[in-house]
């Protein structure tokens, strides 16, 4: 075995790079053919059914907005139902033929299961689940005083869209429909003071990637990774990190950010990352690691 392993360091490597050397160019022809293909395939979610978690601020109430504008029906899932009331009645406005409002909280099993079996009584199917619900925070690991201080954005941010998901499967086999999940380049690579919260994206990231197999090509997956969104963050903390990084990138509003979400889930995008130079940031982390590594100063 120790021979073996010796033969493939040294033999694998170099079949690889030839491999693609050889079939690099044939990979991107037939991504360009794919490209212009989704372009004309566009799906049309008028008359639709869509569930949105995380719908009362931010991307998730303007990925609302945009399917409403689409013509889709919509539920929209948050904790705060009063703030949900204002967005489905902007929604109605926009185009939505109907919209139904579900205070509820993800993290919670039977909350999932409610929603989306409210959804089926009220709609009679569903089309796609938009995984969007997520809490983030700014905070050097080793100052968590309690480490059960971490449950809630695991729980929210990975364990929410899994719970959802797993009641909404049998529906979206039936429409042949999708799942969205609001990812972040965090989990590509480590943001300082942000730890728990690049681990939760990391492991949705994976989760949804090998959902992708499992399940294609009944239901469609869609993995997003906005970059610096202008999404209404409250938290002193997040506030001041989004100004510092602020100074680096340009930030992007949650309106241009949701509907380009929405026009790559509808051209079947398996991966949508908006705004498009994020993509540096994958490339950066493998390549080039040290480049986004350092150590944070404490506030």
């Amino acid at each position: 075995m120790a021979l073996l392993n010796k033969i493939l360091n040294t033999v694998l490597p170099i079949v690889t790079v030839s491999f693609l050397l050889v079939f690099m160019p044939f990979s991107l022809l037939f991504k360009l053919l794919g490209f212009i293909r989704r372009c004309k395939e566009s799906e049309n979610v008028n008359g639709k059914v869509v569930i949105i978690t995380g719908s009362s601020s931010g991307i998730g109430e303007h990925l609302a907005y945009e399917y409403a504008r689409r013509g889709a029906y919509l539920t929209l899932v948050a904790r705060r139902e009063d703030r949900l009331r204002v967005v489905a009645d902007r929604c109605r406005k926009l185009g939505s033929p109907d919209v139904a409002v579900i205070r509820g909280d993800v993290s919670v099993i039977e909350d999932c299961k409610r929603f989306v079996q409210e959804t089926i009584s009220q709609f009679g199917r569903l089309d796609h689940l938009v995984n969007n619900a997520g809490v983030a925070e700014a905070k050097i690991f080793e100052d968590y005083l309690q480490i059960s201080d971490i449950l809630p954005v695991m729980n929210t941010n990975f364990w929410g869209p899994v719970y959802a998901t797993h009641f909404a499967i049998p529906y979206l086999k039936r429409a042949k429909g999708k799942i969205i999940a609001v990812a972040s380049p965090a989990g590509w690579s480590g943001v300082p003071k942000m730890s728990i919260y690049a681990a939760s994206k990391a492991a949705m990231i994976n989760f949804y990637e090998t959902l992708s197999v499992e399940l294609g090509p009944e239901i469609g997956v869609t993995v997003v990774f906005p970059g610096l969104i202008e999404n209404g963050n409250t938290s002193p903390d997040l506030i001041a990190e989004k100004r510092k990084w602020s100074q680096v990138v340009a930030i992007e509003s949650a309106e241009s950010c949701a509907k380009a979400i929405v026009n790559g889930v509808c051209r079947g995008k398996t991966f949508v990352v908006e705004p498009s130079w994020v993509r540096v940031l994958l490339w950066l982390s493998a390549l080039c690691p040290e480049l986004l590594t350092s150590k944070p100063k404490r506030n």
